[in-house]
Parts: structure tokens; C-alpha cells; sequence
């Protein structure tokens, strides 16, 4: 664990050097191309681990060869896993869309809100999924009632995040505004010029 966590920063470290001072094209300034790259990377990554995750969940629904011969918990689990697990490649999806925008330097642009918008979804949809695996689990832990607060806590914090990324869709609309009064006033003075 400490290996990863000292490659981690060691890579980060590099990003942070090396891929500092973004290119400028058009007059906009740009994301390094190292930094996106590594963003893709981690991202293709998470997605692939989501497909394998969903695959190993179907292949047990399907295979009858489930050790609890599919009784009810285990079989909404894995339902609700397969649920949530669509929710985040939703996002992921999303967020790779919005990387392909940051690095042309069209993100402030009105079709980055379609991707902002989806991924609020889908963050919302896995608070929901969370909370239903939450609501399954509860009668299993009458003894420890601490499970299903912590669970629910979780679900709180997932929400959380959709609102966090609601409130930058509040900035990167302001950002858009910004930039077409830009573009109006630059259009003025060239008039006036």
C-alpha cells in the first residue's frame, strides 16, 4: 500500500513539473497533454473495472452456480451492483467527454452542460441505488444498528457530491456567460478599432 501511495505521488509530482506550463492555441490556454493523457488512463481503467465487475456479477446470476442458490439478499446485491455499476460508467463516460472538451478548450461552451447534466444524474441514481442496498441490508443488522447509519451516512455523502458537482455547473455557467460577454465586448472594440 505504501508502494502505490509513493508511486501515486511520485507521478503526481511529475504532472505537476513537467506538464506545468499548458500551450497556448487561438489566445486560449490549454490543458497539457500529459495531464489529460494521464486522466484518460485512470478513467479507461475505472471504466474496464466496472465492465469486469458488471461480467463477473451477470456471469453469477446466470450461472446457477451461485453458492447461495440465489436467495433473495444476494440476489438484490448483486442486481443493485450491477445497477450502480451503470450509473458510474455513466459517469465516467461523461467525464471522459468533458476531457476531450477541456483539452480542445471548448468546455465553456453550452454542450458541456448535456455532460454536467448526466453525470448529476448519475451520481444521483447511484445515491439512490446506495440507498436501496442500504434499505436490503437494515434487517440483517438488528444487532448492529451502526452498519445501516454508517451505510446511510454513505448515501448522504453520495448525494453530497452530486450537489458539489451542482454547484460547479453553477460556475462553469457563469464561466460560459463570461466568456460570450467576452466575445461581444472584443467584437465591439474591433468595431470601434
Amino acid at each position: 500500500m505504501t508502494a502505490v501511495l509513493a508511486t501515486t505521488a511520485a507521478l503526481l509530482h511529475y504532472l505537476l513539473i513537467f506538464d506545468r506550463f499548458p500551450s497556448r492555441i487561438d489566445g486560449r490556454l490549454r490543458v497539457g497533454k500529459l495531464t489529460v493523457r494521464a486522466l484518460r488512463a485512470v478513467l479507461l481503467v475505472m471504466l474496464a473495472g466496472t465492465v469486469f465487475v458488471q461480467a463477473g456479477t451477470v456471469w453469477a446470476l446466470v450461472s446457477g452456480s451461485d453458492p447461495e442458490d440465489g436467495s433473495l439478499p444476494l440476489t438484490a446485491f448483486r442486481v443493485m451492483t450491477l445497477l450502480g455499476m451503470v450509473s458510474v460508467q455513466v459517469a465516467l463516460i461523461c467525464v471522459l467527454k468533458l476531457v476531450t472538451m477541456v483539452r480542445r478548450g471548448t468546455v465553456f461552451s453550452h454542450a458541456a452542460f448535456r455532460y454536467v447534466d448526466v453525470v448529476i444524474g448519475a451520481i444521483a441514481s447511484a445515491a439512490v441505488v446506495w440507498f436501496a442496498v442500504t434499505a436490503i441490508n437494515a434487517p440483517g443488522q438488528r444487532d448492529d444498528p451502526g452498519v445501516t447509519i454508517i451505510m446511510g451516512g454513505i448515501g448522504v455523502a453520495i448525494l453530497g457530491v452530486a450537489l458539489i458537482v451542482l454547484v460547479l455547473r453553477m460556475l462553469l455557467a457563469q464561466a460560459v456567460a463570461r466568456d460570450v460577454e467576452a466575445a461581444q465586448l472584443r467584437a465591439e472594440l474591433d468595431e470601434v478599432i
